[in-house]
């Protein structure tokens, strides 16, 4: 009886808040740099991997031509531009370590691809926070760069 209660009461609640049970998906488009420099002051990249947002420098050897990514990541507690530069860390963090593993030193022509949605910039990235989660979806290409 008692279970039967409280199936009741979360069935009333979700029916009498519809803000919350849809789920919010803010896109955001976010200088890309300075996520960049926050994570390599930070320890968190490297160094040894150049990113190339949008473009590819002359004579770039490609190495993997078909190079994607997707993080999600916490966003509770957190503002969303916060949670933005997070997951974008970890999805270079990704992105470099794989790249290294390749023989590459460079990703580049990098792009958003947000659900199969390509944004191309020459300075930001998209995201999409929501009150739980923020996701960053990126392609590109693995190089060798002189």
């Amino acid at each position: 009886m008692q279970a039967k209660i409280w199936s009741t009461a979360a069935l009333l609640s979700v029916a009498l808040m519809p803000g919350l049970s849809q789920a919010r998906d803010t896109a955001h488009f976010l200088d890309f740099q300075s996520v960049v420099n926050e994570a390599t002051q930070a320890g968190r990249l490297d160094g040894s991997v150049k990113f190339y947002l949008n473009k590819t420098p002359a004579g770039a050897q490609i190495i993997n031509a078909n190079v994607t990514t997707s993080q999600k990541t916490n966003a509770f507690n957190k503002s969303d531009e916060e949670a933005c530069s997070w997951v974008l860390q970890s999805a270079l963090i990704k992105l470099q370590n794989a790249a290294k593993a390749a023989g590459a030193n460079a990703v580049v022509d990098l792009a958003s691809n947000y659900k199969n949605k390509e944004y191309r910039d020459d300075s930001k990235y998209e995201c999409h926070a929501g009150a739980i989660m923020a996701g960053v979806a990126l392609k590109a290409k693995y190089a060798k760069v002189k």
